[in-house]
């Protein structure tokens, strides 16, 4: 077994860091640790533990900088993305802290010759296992959900973002937590797979791909632990036959290459009804084609690198097999001839099923254009995948979108008229292959609790 974990600079392909692994023994120690500080932490209160996130909001400013520059060194994120990442994390810390006392408050109610009293109480360790392509947001919405709740957490981080992973448990220490409230554990996937079974580690909250999620929940499911599993998808923004195509094309290239292409919600399949499918085509051609790829860390750039050279030869390998099956290139399609992880922005049409473009994930700077030949087949077409996510529809008729988005969109999210990612208020989460459970907007605070009945007769 690999002891060590060696980050790597994804713009220039130069060494960053190299870690050291606990082994399993260690690592069940640390959680023995976090039990301890559980043990303490469920006895605060409801406003001790607001207190101190609030304060983590603050940390987590007066750190933006390095925070920012961080996640661009070890994934290769734009710098300014970056900075709005941390703005998020902030938001998430003060929405949790407002909303926190409120949504665990004990609740009163009638029961038969007497009354009875719904306790929210927490339940113990949680782990989660986190990706690299949000680094610090991935891990803030989990941990200070699970901490308000009064838990204590332990993290799993993706090996490429170890640095991140060492900087949040310092934030947290430097906000005022206890030790052992939120610990980051530098360890593999498998010794990760391991800690499941530790007796205290009460819960599992996973997101990455769909193949890796169903392992995680078989795991858990095999301990009776329960799972948030927020996974893969293949989202679709779709173009009905009244759509303003200024703001689909705006939103759609926005959706696609935002993070370099590597966020679970991006628009990654476009569904343009034939009527518009021409001037869609050569509009989104023009705008994917005035991307600026180069150094995240110049504001002129509009896409960098992808954060591994694995990632991005899969994402080509991908592509390759599609035309191979019989898809075409509109633009694109190529490892980019630049020092780093780089691939060029790209748009395939003649998309059909069984092939990586229409049923799988492509994680990365490119897109799916499908031709559908009216509004009905659009939406069939959206739905026509293993995931449910997120998803877009464009349409002057707002009210017709949104009722199409409620009742005929088989996804968690749908984006109407434009492109937005997470928000600290709503619930974020998906159906079929791409997960259950939620976080934001209060719900996450609730997913590691134990809702308890307390029934008193009089």
């Amino acid at each position: 077994m690999t002891d060590t974990v060696t980050t790597i600079n994804p713009a220039n392909e130069q060494t960053l860091n190299t870690y050291n692994l606990l082994s399993l023994q260690q690592a069940q120690s640390e959680v023995d640790q976090c039990h301890q500080a559980f043990l303490k932490w469920r006895t605060t209160s409801h406003e001790q533990r607001a207190k101190l996130l609030n304060q983590l909001a603050q940390v987590i400013e007066s750190n933006q900088q390095e925070l920012a520059q961080l996640m661009t060194d070890e994934m290769g994120k734009l710098y300014q993305q970056g900075l709005q990442e941390v703005e998020l994390c902030a938001a998430i810390c003060r929405y949790t802290a407002e909303q926190g006392p409120q949504v665990l408050a004990d609740e009163s109610r009638d029961m038969q010759d007497g009354r009875a009293i719904i306790s929210y109480q927490p339940i113990g360790v949680v782990l989660g296992i986190q990706p690299w392509n949000f680094p610090l947001y991935q891990v803030i919405r989990y941990a200070c959900a699970n901490i308000m709740a009064g838990n204590t957490t332990v993290l799993k981080h993706a090996g490429n973002v170890f640095g991140m992973a060492e900087k949040i448990e310092q934030l947290f220490t430097q906000a005022g937590f206890d030790d052992y409230c939120f610990k980051n554990l530098l360890i593999d996937g498998k010794t990760a797979s391991k800690l499941i079974e530790h007796s205290a580690i009460r819960g599992v909250t996973f997101t990455g791909s769909d193949e890796t999620g169903k392992k995680v929940a078989e795991l858990a499911g095999k301990q009776v632990k329960k799972t948030v599993l927020e996974l893969g998808s293949n989202d679709a923004y779709v173009v009905l036959d009244d759509a303003d195509l200024n703001t689909a094309i705006t939103a759609c290239t926005q959706g696609r290459l935002i993070n370099n292409g590597q966020t679970c919600v991006a628009a990654k399949r476009f569904i343009v009804v034939d009527a518009l499918y021409d001037d869609f085509k050569a509009l989104i051609k023009e705008q994917f084609e005035q991307v600026v790829l180069g150094d995240p860390n110049d504001e002129k750039t509009t896409l960098g690198p992808m954060a591994r050279k694995d990632l991005r030869d899969k994402l080509h390998q991908q592509v390759t097999d599609s035309v191979n099956a019989g898809a075409s290139i509109v633009t694109g399609g190529n490892v980019a001839e630049h020092t780093g992880f780089y691939y060029t922005p790209t748009l395939l049409e003649n998309i059909k099923p069984g092939m990586p473009a229409y049923d799988d994930e492509l994680f990365g700077p490119v897109a799916s254009l499908i031709r559908a030949k009216d509004n009905d087949e659009a939406m069939q077409i959206a739905n026509d995948s293993r995931y449910g996510l997120g998803g877009g529809i464009f349409s002057k008729d707002e009210q017709a979108a949104i009722e199409l988005a409620k009742h005929h969109f088989d996804t968690g999210m749908v984006n109407i008229n434009g492109y937005a990612l997470a928000q600290p208020n709503l619930p974020f989460g998906g159906v079929k292959d791409s997960g259950y459970g939620r976080e934001h907007g209060g719900f996450g605070l609730r997913e590691f609790v134990n809702i308890k009945t307390i029934m008193i007769n009089d």
